[in-house]
C-alpha cells in the first residue's frame, strides 16, 4: 500500500519546460516513479520501476532550494501515488504554480483543484487508448488546463480530431496539444494535416529533446 506522505521519485531536476503552452520556462520537475500504462513510444520506461522513497517534505526542501516557482510533477505516473496529491496540495498552499502530466488512467478529482493539468489522451498507436478516463475531459479547467494527444501517424490524427469534436475540447481546455512520436512521425506532416484541416490546436516539438536530445535523463 502506497505511504501517504511518501513518495517513489526517480529523478527531481531544474531545467527548461519543453511542453505544453509553458514551453521554454524554467521549471523545476518531480518526476514519480511507477506507471500502470505501457505506451509503445513511451520515452521514460525507466521511471516504470524502483525508484526512491521519499518524504514529501523532503520533496518540497528541494523544490524550494531549486529558487523555481513553476513546479511539474509528471512520471511515470503522478496520480498512481497519494502522496503526489499530498506534494501538490503543499505547493499550492505555498503559492507554486503546479503543473500536473498525466496519462489519465486515474481520476484527476484525486487532487486538488489549484493545479494546471496536462492530460494525455492515449492514441491507439500507443497500444493504451482503452485506458483513457473519459470523465477526466470533463474536469477540466478552461482558463489552465490542457490536453495532449501524441501522434504516430494519420489514423491516431483522425482519431483525435473525433475526440477534439466529441468532447468539445477546444472550448473546454486552455489550448489542445498535438506531439508527433519521436522519429516516427514528421512533424512537418501533423503540422501540414493541422493547416489543412484548420485543427483548433497548437503543434509543439518536445523542446528538451531538441536541446539536449532525445535520451538524456534529467533535463
Amino acid at each position: 500500500m502506497p505511504h501517504p506522505q511518501r513518495l517513489l521519485v526517480t529523478e527531481l531536476f531544474h531545467s527548461i519546460q519543453g511542453e505544453s503552452t509553458h514551453a521554454g520556462r524554467p521549471c523545476f520537475f518531480v518526476r514519480c516513479a511507477r506507471c500502470p500504462m505501457r505506451c509503445r513510444w513511451c520515452d521514460t520506461a525507466y521511471s516504470f520501476h524502483g525508484g526512491t522513497p521519499m518524504d514529501v517534505d523532503e520533496v518540497m526542501e528541494a523544490v524550494r532550494a531549486s529558487g523555481c516557482r513553476l513546479v511539474e510533477l509528471t512520471g511515470g505516473e503522478p496520480l498512481a501515488q497519494p502522496a503526489a496529491a499530498v506534494l501538490a496540495a503543499r505547493l499550492l498552499e505555498e503559492r507554486f504554480e503546479v503543473l500536473v502530466e498525466t496519462g489519465g488512467y486515474f481520476p484527476l478529482s484525486r487532487f486538488p483543484r489549484g493545479v494546471c493539468w496536462i492530460l494525455d489522451v492515449k492514441c491507439p498507436a500507443s497500444g493504451m487508448a482503452d485506458k483513457n478516463h473519459w470523465p477526466n475531459l470533463e474536469h477540466l479547467d478552461p482558463e489552465k488546463d490542457e490536453v495532449k494527444f501524441v501522434v504516430a501517424d494519420h489514423a491516431d490524427y483522425r482519431w483525435s480530431l473525433d475526440v477534439i469534436r466529441q468532447y468539445q475540447l477546444a472550448d473546454r481546455t486552455r489550448a489542445v496539444l498535438f506531439s508527433p512520436v519521436w522519429g516516427e512521425l514528421d512533424p512537418a506532416d501533423l503540422a501540414a494535416w493541422i493547416l489543412r484541416d484548420r485543427v483548433p490546436a497548437r503543434l509543439q516539438i518536445p523542446l528538451h529533446k531538441v536541446i539536449w536530445g532525445p535520451d538524456r535523463h534529467g533535463v
